[in-house]
């Protein structure tokens, strides 16, 4: 079985997308879930107490990564079985 140029670059593309969301997994701290607050602690410099604050960031996790990967595999494979030379 050979493989035409459109298909190569359909599993370029898939492997890069997945790349890309795992190098961004590992980048963020590779959390599980992702998270859109963190808590945090800040102290008041007028009388020295310290309490918590939830801030807004996003973080990326691993189940949003997992979900990347799952859907470009899927749409790579469609992709994949579409640009099949059809010679027989």
């Amino acid at each position: 079985m050979t493989i035409n140029k459109k298909q190569k670059l359909t599993i370029l593309t898939g492997l890069g997308a997945i790349f890309a969301a795992l190098i961004e997994w590992i980048a963020d701290g590779m959390y599980v879930f992702t998270q859109t607050k963190i808590l945090v602690q800040k102290k008041d410099p007028l009388f020295g107490t310290v309490y918590k604050v939830w801030q807004k960031k996003f973080i990326w996790g691993l189940d949003l990564t997992l979900t990347i990967t799952v859907l470009s595999i899927i749409v790579s494979f469609l992709i994949f079985k579409l640009f099949k030379d059809k010679t027989r």
